[in-house]
């Protein structure tokens, strides 16, 4: 199985650890290549860097994504995750969609916990888009964004913690989702000190990866169009061209 792994912000230590990560989980053979997004925010916190990433992951795959038979976009919020779908021959999955559809296989309640306080009303959005809202318990967002999660993890690990502790007590939750690939390995870190279910996104989205790799996506070809000022791949891509 070839994974392409899209990271659609520019923190290149974001994609390195998601690759590490996914070579962890990921059964052994499996050939892993990690893409960082050429432009946009290097965290995504808000809803204009998340329009940006949703275009970055799109110039992502028309560069990287002719050889995966599978790719997870290691995004939180999953940006630019139903234009790649419409574009790609191969399934895709995405962070969010992923741990949020796992968390509702497990639990009738469950919350979100993520850095980065705009995230609130975004994964709100996101979560009643998907058809999940009916589930969803809370989004409790930490004043530290996803970068700074990741740059010192033991510093986050107690507001993490509580807020995961909050989700239960206070909203409801059966269950967390810990969201954001800043969040990658925080499962680990955090598991053995919390009494309820925790989940990552990363995870559900590798394995739905694995389950559904070889298969091709016969989607309607979309009409061309003429572009202007986009990459060369994503201006072949969007035009028509082989």
């Amino acid at each position: 199985m070839r994974l392409l792994i899209i990271n659609a912000n520019t923190s290149v230590a974001m994609t390195e650890r998601a690759v590490a990560a996914a070579r962890r989980i990921m059964r052994p053979g499996t050939r892993i290549k990690g893409v960082t997004g050429r432009f946009g925010a290097e965290v995504i916190a808000s809803r204009s860097a998340y329009a940006i990433a949703s275009h970055a992951a799109l110039d992502a795959y028309a560069e990287h994504g002719g050889e995966a038979d599978a790719i997870v976009l290691a995004c939180f919020g999953d940006p630019g995750l139903q234009a790649l779908r419409e574009v790609a021959s191969v399934p895709v999955f995405g962070m969010a969609e992923s741990g949020c559809r796992r968390a509702a296989e497990l639990v009738q309640r469950f919350s979100i916990v993520t850095g980065g306080e705009r995230w609130g009303p975004m994964l709100r959005e996101y979560v009643e888009m998907i058809g999940l809202d009916k589930h969803l318990a809370s989004v409790r967002t930490l004043a530290s964004n996803g970068g700074q999660i990741a740059a010192d993890p033991a510093a986050a690990e107690a507001n993490i913690i509580a807020a995961c502790e909050a989700a239960v007590a206070e909203d409801g939750a059966e269950l967390v989702v810990l969201g954001g690939a800043g969040m990658i390995g925080m499962l680990e870190r955090i598991a053995d000190r919390v009494p309820f279910p925790v989940i990552d996104g990363f995870t559900p989205a590798l394995q739905y990866s694995e389950a559904a790799a070889g298969q091709r996506i016969t989607a309607p070809r979309l009409a061309p169009v003429p572009t202007q000022g986009l990459a060369p791949a994503l201006a072949e891509l969007l035009e028509g061209r082989d």
